[in-house]
């Protein structure tokens, strides 16, 4: 998941620090998540689909196809 969420942060050019301030994620859970201390939960998940425009089974798709 951690995967897909950077291939979108990057594609449109924020940071960890702009999504964190925009959608209420701390910058900590990112960390988290990139560590594998945790998995995000769905709350966070619908958060981050609306954020990037993207579907919540987007992020829960087990392929790690490229963001178009």
């Amino acid at each position: 998941m951690y995967k897909k969420y950077v291939e979108l942060r990057n594609r449109e050019g924020v940071t960890d620090y702009r999504v964190a301030i925009e959608t209420g994620i701390t910058k900590s859970t990112f960390t988290d998540w990139k560590n594998g201390r945790s998995k995000p939960k769905v709350d966070k998940l619908k958060i981050l689909a609306d954020y990037f425009g993207v579907s919540i089974e987007y992020f829960l798709e087990e392929s790690e196809r490229e963001v178009s």
